[in-house]
């Protein structure tokens, strides 16, 4: 057995996803298990360079892990044929450019989402990274995730009959920053339009993936937004006007395996959770539902269901929960963390052309719906979510450039 290295760029760890998520639990995990296994028996080593604007920065994180390569020129990185593959966790704002060179320079590329501000430029850098034969991916965490994982099994096994409707709530409270409950838990660019700040472009991405991949494609979309909280402190605790949206109320239709579904979502930073989890999703069809989190599921069957009546005037006697059942996980399990298994599997599509359906295309798709989401929000009405044209190629270059030094 013989190990292969994987020079990879990874552009944004100072944050706290980009460092977190993708350095350590995916990049430094996928090292410390010796690498993602090959066919041949080989194993592939990610070999990482961590490039930001704060020299200082990256330096104290490369010294925490064991790392040795930073730095603060983006050219010079993407000059380097030894790194083949580029990552990006940088702000919405800057990633069209970023990735752009990178598409340029001829690197793979693999980044957060959304790919881009809008769906042209999504479509432009999915375009040309084809052009160029680059391979290119985005992350599509919440697919891997434990629950939402065996809510697809179920759907695949047939388990809910004819699918009904899906309701998913998605939020916390988010801190102002003001030093009540301590400092914001997200950066306040979040809150900022015009720094790509939005829970409309942050998380439909999310759904719209989630929704298509698990129940049907998404056909329609419905959405009111708004701004909850219309002024936070920012990391220098200076007062700050939000022009972001902080909440969203949206409903989908989808085009399900056995007719039309209907998806409600509420998405907000400013709810206090009672639930069981941040994200939970329930799921009824004619024969059954389920409840699932990031990483359980629950189900009740339609034997199980209990005889519900009416009445108001009396407390209510039964126990809803009671005949609940928790799905198992799959065989092999536990289930890894769900940005590594993602990770592996685009270091293998990149070494050995393994499939990896989850590429710009896709995240266009993501930013597509959020468009039409704001769209719907702005005009008040249903709107339709048309099939993406993803040709002919077109360049997408340095024009959008944004030096790092």
């Amino acid at each position: 057995m013989a190990t292969r290295r994987v020079g990879v760029i990874m552009n944004g760890v100072t944050g706290r996803m980009g460092l977190n998520q993708h350095l350590v639990r995916s990049i430094l995990a996928i090292r410390e298990q010796g690498g993602v296994p090959l066919p041949d028996g080989d194993r592939l080593v990610p070999d990482p360079i961590l490039v930001g604007r704060n020299e200082a920065k990256l330096r104290d994180i490369a010294a925490a892990h064991g790392l040795t390569r930073v730095s603060t020129d983006l050219d010079a990185c993407l000059a380097n044929p030894a790194d083949e593959i580029y990552f990006d966790a940088t702000l919405t704002s800057l990633r069209v450019g970023h990735v752009g060179r990178a598409i340029v320079a001829g690197k793979h590329v693999y980044c957060e989402k959304p790919v881009a501000a809008s769906t042209m430029e999504a479509l432009e850098l999915a375009r040309s990274a084809t052009r160029r034969g680059v391979k290119h991916g985005v992350v599509q965490d919440k697919l891997f995730l434990p629950g939402i994982r065996k809510l697809k099994r179920l759907v695949d096994d047939g388990f809910f009959g004819r699918l009904l409707s899906v309701r998913g709530e998605f939020g916390y409270w988010v801190f102002e920053g003001d030093g009540e409950g301590g400092p914001a838990q997200r950066p306040s660019w979040n809150y900022r339009k015009e720094d790509g700040g939005g829970i409309v472009l942050d998380m439909f991405a999310h759904w719209r993936y989630l929704l298509d991949h698990t129940f049907g494609p998404v056909t329609a979309v419905q959405c009111t937004g708004a701004t909850h909280i219309p002024e936070r402190r920012d990391e220098q605790d200076r007062r700050y006007a939000a022009t972001a949206d902080d909440a969203a109320y949206a409903t989908f239709a989808l085009d399900g395996p056995t007719g039309e579904i209907l998806a409600q979502f509420n998405s907000s930073w400013a709810v206090r959770v009672y639930r069981d989890d941040l994200l939970q999703i329930q799921v009824d069809g004619t024969l059954g539902s389920a409840v699932a989190t990031l990483r359980g599921c629950k189900i009740q069957g339609r034997a199980q269901t209990p005889r519900a009546v009416w009445n108001p005037d009396v407390p209510n006697a039964a126990d809803f929960y009671a005949s609940w059942q928790d799905v198992p996980d799959e065989e092999g399990g536990p289930f890894d963390n769900a940005f590594k298994v993602q990770w592996e599997r685009f270091l293998l599509h990149v070494a050995t052309d393994a499939p990896f359906p989850h590429d710009f295309c896709e995240g266009a798709k993501g930013v597509q719906l959020a468009e039409l989401a704001l769209q719907s929000w702005h005009e008040r009405r249903w709107i339709d979510v048309p099939a993406l044209d993803t040709s002919p190629p077109r360049d997408v270059g340095a024009q959008h450039a944004a030096p790092l030094h």
